[in-house]
C-alpha cells in the first residue's frame, strides 16, 4: 500500500512539474518590461541625457573655472580643491552603452540602418572628446565591449589616438548619413533631419582640428572640408545650432529650474567677465547677469561681480556682502530664483547646448588668421561670430523680462572688439570673444582656454592649487583597483595623475 501511495504521490508531481515548465516562460515574463528595445528610444534618452549633464557640468565647474562665474559660498571648486570629478567620465561610459547598442543595431539590420548609424557616431565622437578633454588618455578602442568580448580591463589609449578614432568617425558620419532609407525617430536635438547632423559632423570635424593644430598639420584637412560644402556641409546660421530645446512642463524642463534657491545663490557673476562685458558696453551682460538687489532698492540698477577664487569669509562679505554682487541671470535661473517686481523665470528660455554657429565661426576666423585656411575672410568669420551669440540671446531671451538686447552703434569699432593691431592681438580679440560666446556650453570653454590661453585669467587670490589654473580631471579614484594596470600605464605615459598635468592636445 506504502509503495502505491509513493508511487501515486510521484506521478502527481511529474504532472505537476510538466505543467509548470510548459508555461514557465510565459508566467516569467514581464508584458511590460521588454527585451528589445528600438534606437529611437535609446537615442533620445542619449540626447536628453548627456545635454543634462553638459549643462549641470558647466554650472558646476565650467563656468567658474573660466571665470564666467564665481562662488560666494561653499568655494572649494572656485578654489581648484577639486578631488576627483566623476561626472563627465560617468556620463560618458554610461550613455556610451546605448551608443553602442545604436551602432549594434545599426549595423545588424538588413539592410544597414545608415542614417542611424551615423547619429551614433556623431554622439560617440562628440561624447568620447569630453571625456579625453577632460582627463587625457582614457579607455576607447576597447571601451563598452564588456558584454559583447568579455572585455573588462580596458586599456588607456593615448589622446593622439582618441583624436585620430574621433575624426575618423565623424568623417565617415558625414558620407554615411542620407544613405538609407530609415527614419531617425527620438532625435530630440534636429527632429530627424539628417542634413543637420552632417552639418554638426564636420563642423565637429573643424572644432577637433582646431583642438589639435598645435600638434598636427591640420591645414589639409579643414580645407578639404571647406573646399566642398555639398559633400561637407557646415553650420551656415543659428537655426543649425546643436541645441537642445527644453519644455515648460516637467521633467523636460532646464536643469536648474528645479534647483534649490539657496543652492541657485550660490554662485555669481564673476567679475573678471562682468568687467570685460563692462567695458565693451556689452548688452549680453544684462543676460547673463542681473543688477545686484542692493542697487535695485536704491534706485541706481547696476551688475557688479566677485572675484574668482576668494575664500569663504571674503566671498561672503565682498563688497559688503551677497546684495552687493549680481545673481546669474534670469535665463539661467530657477523657479523660485526671480526677484522682487520681476516675472519668474521661464522653464524652457536656455538651451543645453552641443556646438553652435557664432562657436564654429570663431573657429574659421582663428583658422583663417593663421592661415590654415585659405577660404573666406578673418574679419567677417570674426564678426560674423560676435553677431550671431548676440542674435541667440536675443532669440532666446523672454521679451517679459524688460532685457535690451540692441547692439551700440560702435560696438563692432570700439578699441576692445575692432578687428586691428597685430596677429597677436586679434587672436586675442577672437579668443575673448569665443570665450564669451561660450558660456554655458559644458567645459568646453575651459578646455579652449587651455589650447590658447585667451583670454588671460588669473588665478583667483585664495587659490590652494598653488596660483595655477587645473589643466584636466584626475582619473576617478575608483580606476585604481577596478583597472589599475590600465590607468597606471596612463599615468606612466601623461605624466602624474593631478591637475596639472596637461594632456597631449595642450602644447602652449
Amino acid at each position: 500500500m506504502k509503495n502505491i501511495r509513493k508511487i501515486t504521490l510521484l506521478f502527481a508531481a511529474m504532472l505537476v512539474a510538466g505543467a509548470c515548465d510548459k508555461d514557465f516562460e510565459d508566467i516569467n515574463t514581464n508584458p511590460n518590461v521588454p527585451t528589445v528595445v528600438t534606437p529611437d528610444l535609446l537615442l533620445s534618452g542619449v540626447i536628453k541625457n548627456t545635454l543634462n549633464d553638459q549643462v549641470n557640468e558647466a554650472w558646476s565647474i565650467g563656468n567658474i573655472v573660466v571665470q564666467h562665474t564665481a562662488k560666494i559660498q561653499f568655494v572649494n571648486e572656485d578654489r581648484y580643491l577639486w578631488g576627483e570629478r566623476t561626472s563627465v567620465w560617468n556620463s560618458v561610459y554610461g550613455n556610451m552603452r546605448n551608443v553602442k547598442n545604436i551602432i549594434d543595431i545599426a549595423e545588424n539590420t538588413v539592410p544597414v540602418q545608415n542614417n542611424y548609424l551615423g547619429v551614433a557616431l556623431v554622439m560617440k565622437s562628440w561624447m568620447f572628446s569630453l571625456a579625453t578633454d577632460a582627463h587625457g588618455d582614457i579607455p576607447y578602442s576597447q571601451a563598452t565591449q564588456a558584454k559583447s568580448d568579455a572585455v573588462y580591463l580596458t586599456t588607456y589609449d593615448t589622446q593622439e589616438s582618441i583624436y585620430a578614432g574621433i575624426l575618423a568617425d565623424l568623417k565617415k558620419a558625414n558620407e554615411i548619413l542620407g544613405t538609407s532609407n530609415e527614419t531617425v525617430a527620438g532625435d530630440l536635438l534636429f527632429g530627424g533631419a539628417l542634413g543637420k547632423w552632417k552639418k554638426l559632423a564636420n563642423s565637429l570635424r573643424l572644432r577637433y582640428l582646431m583642438r589639435i593644430s598645435d600638434r598636427k598639420d591640420v591645414k589639409a584637412e579643414m580645407q578639404a572640408i571647406l573646399d566642398d560644402p555639398a559633400t561637407n556641409p557646415i553650420f551656415e546660421s543659428n537655426s543649425d545650432n546643436a541645441a537642445l530645446v527644453y519644455l515648460a512642463s516637467s521633467p523636460n524642463q532646464w536643469p536648474l529650474y528645479t534647483s534649490r534657491v539657496g543652492s541657485f545663490d550660490e554662485f555669481r557673476l564673476s567679475k573678471t567677465l562682468g568687467d570685460v562685458l563692462t567695458n565693451l558696453n556689452d548688452p549680453r551682460l544684462k543676460v547673463f547677469a542681473r543688477p545686484t538687489e542692493k542697487s535695485v532698492a536704491a534706485g541706481t540698477p547696476k551688475i557688479e561681480g566677485i572675484p574668482n577664487g576668494l575664500e569663504d569669509t571674503q566671498a561672503l562679505s565682498y563688497n559688503g556682502g551677497p546684495l552687493a554682487v549680481s545673481r546669474v541671470g534670469l535665463v539661467f535661473a530657477c523657479l523660485v530664483c526671480n526677484d522682487a517686481g520681476k516675472p519668474a523665470p521661464v522653464a524652457n528660455a536656455s538651451r543645453g547646448l552641443l556646438m553652435t554657429y557664432a562657436e564654429l565661426q570663431f573657429i574659421l576666423a582663428e583658422a583663417r588668421e593663421k592661415n590654415l585656411i585659405s577660404t573666406g575672410n578673418a574679419e567677417t568669420f570674426y564678426t560674423q561670430g560676435i553677431q550671431a551669440n548676440m542674435d541667440y540671446y536675443k532669440a532666446i531671451t523672454p521679451a517679459e523680462y524688460g532685457i535690451d538686447l540692441t547692439v551700440p552703434a560702435d560696438y563692432f569699432t570700439q578699441d576692445g572688439v575692432a578687428y586691428t593691431g597685430s596677429q597677436a592681438e586679434k587672436l586675442a580679440k577672437i579668443g575673448t570673444q569665443k570665450w564669451i560666446a561660450l558660456l554655458f556650453n559644458g567645459l568646453e570653454a575651459w578646455y579652449d582656454w587651455r589650447r590658447t590661453n585667451l583670454p588671460v585669467l588669473v588665478p583667483g587670490a585664495s587659490n590652494l592649487n598653488n596660483n595655477k589654473i587645473p589643466v584636466r580631471y584626475i582619473y576617478p579614484l575608483a580606476e585604481q583597483s577596478l583597472n589599475a594596470a590600465g590607468r597606471e600605464a596612463a599615468v606612466t605615459r601623461q605624466g602624474p595623475d593631478n591637475l596639472n598635468t596637461k594632456v597631449w592636445w595642450d602644447f602652449n
